[in-house]
């Protein structure tokens, strides 16, 4: 499959069009059923958009960086005409977006083509894609398996080579977990640093919109244009640090081999009070999702998904004083892990504790103990959210196995070093998008 840039690069030099290209990206959406990550295919609006970038070319205008690039959003963007549902019953039949999302307005600007809504955990309140109105979205490795989530679809249609790029939103983790078990790349932004007006909130302290590709280098151009400015350039040294403690525990050993591998001499160094920010994640995360949709709750709570409504329940039932001291937790646990990255540019750490788990028995191990995978998939990218740095999700090399991610976790605002870094492994060969066997994958020219 032709990548992000490649294909903009195509259309705009005239070898293609932008309406091939989306009626190749059609037909093979429409063969994507068993992997359940389509909720809504949106033909006649990407036909008119396809459309409007030929007509650009075709007149001599520069159509733009992604142009008749096809892409598709989780479910919780605004789509103009469309009810933002979140994944959820209760929205289905919403008033329709009056606009959509800004993220969404800025691809349109840059040529890129939007084809699909996709598939959810509800509200995004998981790490699994299970979802009680759509179902849940299959891995396109084994189909017997999750996709990871919240954001499952978003990574599912990516992974399976039926779309270059996706957007999704990462709260604790639901863009790095999917992109780990699916085997692609996929950004945690520094914290409100990518626009989300017009995305359906979960918990305003940790959302953001993340984005999953292919490759670094179309990681690096979707971000530019989400972000509305042009990578900077990086210098050549990157001062490399491996994270121990907790992220040394729950680990694959395949993940522990790459992080050696990729920096043997790099020192390890242990975040402060690790399991408190965890917890306080927890802790700030319900409180806010319950807040959020207390009103609906006592309104409509069977309309619910049962197993997102009860932690919604709790979280709204927990005391306000509690919420605050996990914030302040918060603010002197980040300013600690400030000083501490000082001389560091780069953290690595695994992005999931395993690989993806089976549906029939969404269950990890944990700590010698079987756990839900829906809640416990994010141990080690929710303590990363917590402390608002980017963080972006790549794909182990693995012809032939299961996916598996490590997280590279910068500063504020150094998404161009990460994509430079992850350039780099690719070159070296330690990272990259293993195709799955069979299924959907191939090529789109």
């Amino acid at each position: 499959m032709m990548g992000a840039i490649d294909i903009a690069q195509a259309v705009r030099g005239g070898r293609t069009t932008a309406s091939a290209i989306l009626e190749q990206c059609l037909a093979r959406l429409a063969e994507a059923a068993p992997l359940v990550a389509v909720t809504r295919t949106l033909a006649e609006r990407a036909r008119a958009e396809a459309q409007a970038v030929d007509a650009a070319a075709a007149a001599g205008r520069d159509p733009g960086p992604l142009a008749g690039v096809p892409y598709g959003v989780k479910d919780l963007f605004d789509i103009a005409g469309l009810p933002t549902t979140a994944g959820s019953t209760l929205y289905a039949d919403a008033p329709p977006a009056a606009a959509d999302a800004e993220a969404v307005t800025r691809l349109r600007a840059a040529g890129a083509v939007l084809v699909a809504t996709l598939n959810m955990d509800e509200f995004a309140y998981g790490f699994a894609t299970i979802n009680a109105r759509h179902g849940t979205t299959r891995n396109p490795h084994d189909r017997e398996r999750l996709a990871g989530g919240s954001s499952g679809g978003s990574a599912a249609v990516v992974s399976a080579g039926l779309l270059p790029f996706s957007l999704g939103s990462d709260t604790n983790g639901s863009v790095r977990v999917p992109a780990s078990l699916t085997g692609v790349y996929g950004l945690k932004p520094t914290h409100a640093d990518l626009p989300l007006a017009g995305v359906f909130p979960f918990a305003e302290s940790f959302d953001d919109v993340g984005h999953f590709a292919r490759s670094a280098a179309d990681m690096a151009q979707i971000w530019a244009v989400l972000r509305g400015a042009e990578t900077a350039p990086q210098p050549g040294e990157v001062r490399v640090a491996r994270l121990g403690g907790r992220f040394a525990e729950n680990v694959d050993p395949d993940q522990v081999a790459a992080m050696a591998a990729i920096a043997p001499d790099a020192p390890v160094v242990t975040l402060p009070d690790i399991a408190r920010a965890r917890s306080a994640a927890f802790l700030i995360t319900a409180c806010e999702g319950g807040a959020l949709h207390r009103a609906a709750l006592a309104e409509h709570a069977m309309l619910f998904d049962p197993a997102t409504r009860d932690r919604l329940i709790a979280g709204a039932l927990l005391p306000r004083g509690l919420y605050d001291e996990a914030q302040t937790f918060r603010a002197t646990f980040r300013a600690q892990v400030a000083v501490l990255m000082a001389d560091i540019d780069i953290l690595l750490a695994p992005a999931t504790p395993c690989t993806a788990p089976a549906v029939a028995d969404p269950r990890i191990c944990i700590d010698g103990a079987m756990v839900p995978a829906r809640a416990d998939l994010g141990i080690h990218t929710q303590p990363i959210s917590f402390l608002g740095l980017p963080s972006l999700a790549v794909p182990l090399l693995r012809p032939g196995r299961l996916p598996l991610g490590l997280q590279l976790i910068g500063k504020p605002g150094s998404e161009a070093t990460l994509f430079a870094y992850a350039a780099w492994l690719e070159q070296q060969g330690v990272v990259g998008v293993s195709p799955p066997p069979g299924g959907f994958e191939g090529s789109m020219q």
